[in-house]
């Protein structure tokens, strides 16, 4: 009997110890990001809109679809767009799937926007496979939700856009959030000029811009969408709805997981709606504590995230910042009609974005 229940106990160990040993562990170790650039846009180029997350009423597609016409582009609606699954769902898990993947695969398509964020696309990240997003780059145009699909593409050698979607395309498309997206496509891209922020850490810092919605990339830690697995990041972080702690949990997660170890710098955008139970004077202030041990140069103030302005960024880009008393500016180093923009220049109801550029004319 003993000798049985021996067999029976060793035999139970082993099938746990192969049970462990057939667990996929989550990836720790740093990744080095040499992003490829999508051919930007140019008149007669076909957009896809495809939903990844929540779903958007389908009058706001079709009025995006209408702009982009207005633009000189020709959009096409993804075959899932429309549906609604379990009162808030875009598809179901393989439909949003099969759309994203649909988008990237068609030759023709040169633009991928999301129409809206929400929550799902955490759903997504194991059933899409990275050889499908880098085998024909293309611009991925969203933000909150879509930081997840940041994530990803970063990680697939593809850079992306954190920017303005169809639920707020649908708007009319003439405020700055939209036409700076729009020209940005099309090549021009901004060399952004900040105002100073007590907050701030100078500093100047280069590296590969990752990050986004702090509540949805920071749960992706160790999974193919993890791109703070970087080598030499700038981490970009913003927040909607949010209590401090939550956000403290969050900066402490990566902090735990080695992420402010890989930083060169870091930028704040819009903390939009978020909650101050503490005594802190904001949540950049809170956020500043955990960065300023690193040595490292926080920008902050961007105006991108949930806010009324969302400035367009292009993730998994290298970047430069410079973060002074005086204020900062924020690079992109890629090719392009580059120019100088000063956010605060910009609100929400200032539409004729051409009169605050300044061309300069020169190419990175």
């Amino acid at each position: 009997m003993r000798k049985t229940l021996l067999i029976l106990t060793i035999a139970a160990l082993t099938l746990v110890s192969c049970e462990k040993e057939n667990v996929k562990p989550i990836q720790n170790e740093p990744v080095t990001l040499n992003c490829v650039k999508p051919d930007y846009l140019k008149s007669g180029d076909t957009v896809a809109l495809i939903s990844p997350s929540y779903f958007t009423p389908m009058e706001n597609v079709e009025r995006t679809a209408e702009l982009l016409q207005s633009w000189g582009l020709v959009p096409i609606i993804g075959p899932n767009v429309g549906k609604v699954v379990d009162g808030k769902y875009a598809g179901t898990v393989a439909e949003r799937v099969s759309d994203l993947l649909w988008a990237f695969d068609r030759p023709g398509i040169k633009a991928i926007i999301c129409n809206r964020g929400g929550y799902g696309t955490i759903q997504l990240i194991d059933k899409i496979p990275l050889s499908r997003l880098s085998a024909s780059p293309k611009w991925l145009v969203g933000f909150s939700d879509i930081s997840t699909l940041h994530g990803l593409l970063s990680r697939a050698g593809v850079m992306s856009m954190h920017a303005t979607m169809s639920s707020f395309l649908a708007q009319g498309g003439t405020d700055a959030t939209s036409t700076m997206m729009r020209d940005l496509l099309m090549g021009q891209v901004p060399r952004y000029h900040v105002p100073a922020h007590q907050q701030n850490i100078t500093g100047t810092a280069s590296g590969v811009l990752v990050g986004g919605n702090i509540c949805t990339f920071a749960p992706n830690l160790g999974s193919q969408a993890d791109a703070t697995l970087g080598k030499d990041i700038i981490l970009f972080v913003e927040e909607v709805g949010e209590s401090m702690h939550n956000i403290d949990r969050q900066m402490r997660i990566l902090q735990m997981n080695g992420v402010l170890d890989r930083c060169k710098g870091v930028v704040l955008g819009e903390f939009t709606d978020c909650g101050s139970e503490f005594t802190y004077e904001n949540v950049e202030a809170m956020i500043r504590q955990i960065v300023e041990p690193y040595g490292i140069p926080m920008l902050c103030g961007f105006p991108a995230g949930h806010g009324d302005v969302n400035l367009p960024l292009v993730m998994g880009a290298p970047v430069t910042i410079d973060v002074r008393n005086d204020g900062s500016t924020l690079q992109f180093d890629i090719d392009g009609q580059q120019y100088d923009i000063s956010t605060a220049d910009i609100n929400a109801t200032k539409t004729p974005l051409e009169h605050r550029m300044k061309l300069a004319g020169k190419r990175l």
